[in-house]
């Protein structure tokens, strides 16, 4: 069948024009079909890429979904390995110095976000419509923007004053400060590590290998693992030990994902030299489609900055005192935070999914993903709910938070912080849906809704308020009951957003508007 005959024309509702759209699949070629091709002179596209758009979805999403879930953990165990070993060598004030460094590291993982699902999510889209040049040369741009973004990072660590101010936008009190100024300064200098090798690793779940992509960030935290028990437990390091083993674990991971596209034979895509030279054109498009990942962690890191400010405001107003606010809360985020990634890594794993298929313009098969998405981001939701609730007091203690009236309070705000887990996996893959299929503005408005529109105002108004009306809680408590308040707000926005777009691609998929992408 010619170009042409796989055509018909179909108006754009949206501006009236009349332009030619592709009839949905009409560049999905079956795997093992002999004729496949990306173009004169070029390999067929891999079969491993092209399941994508013809196998079965739940079957798709399991396969994609459980090393998505288990790398995302893998990803996230760093802070909370960080913290175990630093709560079980120096306490308190250690616990304390990994929640000063906390939103700066959060930070460095929004750099990251932005660059690698900015790029992947255009590799995607590239893949499905056939064009595996443009799909390497999104996977050499995003290389190439993380090496740029690595050295800025490391020329701000060389700057003590710039440190200096960082370290007093978290809130670092005197006691606390030289730690925390101490293991910054070392994550800084690795950053490239941890770009190169958390942003490029989703490249390898678009190449169709999720296995290979678990693996290469198990390496990573399990060699962490080990080297914070040598540096911080055997040899005494203390902060600089445990920031040591931190980018030790991710040199190796970054290693490994390098390996994958450069020595690796028979692999989808290639990291090429010549794809690694800046086409401006492809790195927009990288940062808008990462924009809305970049905006959740940057959210993310504000909302911390925020958080430790109140900590040492009201923390110093309660019998607790504001270390030890700062020790505890600390810990109920990084659990909010761990317990969240399951729900992260479902719409990392469908996101190549949706990207493949709208590109394809296969538009059942992306309505379809977006609810199986939706069905197992809730159905992991409930089963971390369960287990924060069955088990609060032994996560509070790996910790090593020892005294009775911290533990009691740090169980209590965990308990009420994560009150909304089983809906919020809704959120963000609803979120990541826009992102994935080439709407960004919508899904950093959305991005925008849990982490700032919502939840910064309640985190400043409810400990102004919530002691008038409730008497028996006081205002560091309610830093922790703004968390579930914004979440059910933020749940509500989602919905009506989905809703309207269910009604956008049902006309797509009738061929009375057009995809823009």
């Amino acid at each position: 069948m010619s170009a042409a005959a796989a055509q018909k024309p179909s108006t754009d509702a949206r501006n009236g024009s009349a332009e030619p759209c592709e009839k949905p699949g009409a560049g999905l070629l079956q795997p093992g079909d002999p004729h496949r091709t990306d173009g004169p002179g070029k390999p067929a596209r891999d079969d491993r890429v092209s399941r994508m758009g013809t196998a079965s979805i739940p079957m798709l999403i399991t396969e994609f979904a459980i090393p998505a879930i288990l790398g995302m953990l893998v990803n996230g165990a760093y802070n909370v390995i960080d913290s175990i070993f630093l709560g079980q060598a120096m306490g308190e004030i250690g616990l304390s110095a990994a929640t000063v460094a906390n939103p700066i590291m959060t930070v460095f993982l929004a750099i990251a976000m932005l660059i690698g699902n900015g790029g992947n999510a255009l590799a995607a889209l590239r893949l499905g419509q056939g064009r595996r040049d443009e799909a390497e040369r999104s996977l050499g741009n995003t290389v190439s923007l993380s090496i740029f973004f690595a050295i800025v990072i490391a020329l701000c660590a060389a700057s003590p004053p710039v440190l200096d101010g960082l370290l007093t936008l978290s809130s670092a009190t005197d006691e606390v400060r030289p730690y925390a100024a101490s293991f910054i300064r070392i994550i800084c200098f690795g950053f490239v590590f941890q770009c190169i090798g958390m942003g490029v690793n989703n490249f390898i779940r678009t190449a169709g290998a999720p296995n290979r992509a678990l693996v290469t960030m198990l390496i990573g935290a399990v060699s962490c693992t080990v080297f914070n028990y040598l540096f911080v437990i055997r040899f005494g390091w203390g902060v600089e030990g445990s920031a040591l083993a931190t980018i030790c674990g991710q040199a190796i991971s970054c290693a490994t994902v390098l390996w994958y596209f450069i020595v690796t034979k028979n692999v989808p895509l290639k990291l090429r030299l010549a794809a690694m030279a800046p086409d401006p054109k492809v790195l927009g498009t990288i940062l808008s489609l990462g924009l809305a990942s970049f905006v959740v962690q940057a959210g993310m890191a504000v909302v911390s900055f925020v958080i430790n400010l109140l900590l040492v405001k009201y923390g110093a107003m309660n019998p607790i005192g504001a270390d030890d606010a700062l020790a505890s809360i600390g810990v109920v985020q990084r659990v909010a935070i761990f317990t969240t990634l399951p729900l992260v890594g479902v719409s990392i794993a469908i996101q190549p999914l949706l990207g493949f298929n709208y590109g394809a313009k296969l538009i059942g098969r992306v309505r379809k993903t977006l609810w199986y998405g939706i069905a197992a981001a809730t159905s992991i939701g409930v089963l971390m709910w369960a287990i924060v609730h069955l088990f609060p007091e032994a996560i509070v203690g790996a910790f090593g938070i020892k005294h009775q009236n911290l533990v009691e309070f740090t169980v209590f705000a965990l308990k009420v912080q994560l009150m909304m887990m089983p809906f919020i996996g809704f959120q963000i893959v609803g979120s990541n849906y826009f992102q994935a299929t080439g709407q960004p503005l919508k899904s950093i408005i959305l991005s925008l809704t849990r982490q700032i529109l919502f939840l910064i105002p309640l985190l400043f108004v409810l400990p102004e308020m919530l002691p008038h009306v409730l008497s028996q809680f006081t205002s560091l408590d309610a830093i922790y009951f703004a968390a579930p308040m914004a979440d059910f707000l933020s749940i509500f926005t989602t919905a009506v957003f989905i809703a309207f777009e269910m009604k956008r691609l049902g006309k797509l998929e009738r061929g009375e508007i057009a995809a823009k992408f």
